[in-house]
């Protein structure tokens, strides 16, 4: 697969809350990435697929991923997370699930399972009372 095109990003820069002093009402430090999974032409079908399973109700209806990256002071160091965070979705998406094999259980399992059973079922019959032998 090759990288993302960064054409295919749409920034946005929001105001952040939290701690930030003076500039906090005045500076938009706090970015807003969206990424279209469902239109991008980098994501192979398989990726893409594995993508929107991973990321399930995080797209919204027209297939964009919104990460709202918040966590720094800095609007360089939160446009860095927010493309972290994308890559990081993205290598997820990468990897490819191993194919389960279907097993059964052996045959001295399925005994002692029976077993198991058997011993279970009897302790319970233990406790039972003939409603009969009163009569």
């Amino acid at each position: 697969m090759k990288q993302i095109d960064p054409t295919e990003l749409k920034w946005s820069h929001i105001r952040s809350p939290g701690p930030g002093g003076q500039n906090v009402n005045k500076v938009a430090t706090g970015v807003q990435l969206r990424f279209n999974v469902f239109e991008s032409p980098s994501l192979s079908e398989a990726v893409r697929a594995r993508l929107i399973a991973l990321l399930g109700n995080k797209l919204t209806t027209n297939g964009d991923l919104v990460i709202k990256a918040i966590r720094y002071r800095t609007q360089n160091r939160n446009r860095d997370d927010a493309l972290a965070r994308l890559m990081e979705w993205v290598e997820k998406a990468k990897v490819v699930p191993k194919k389960r094999k279907a097993t059964k259980p052996s045959k001295a399992a399925q005994t002692r399972r029976l077993d198991k059973k058997k011993r279970h079922s009897s302790n319970k019959a233990t406790r039972r009372q003939n409603p009969l032998s009163d009569i």
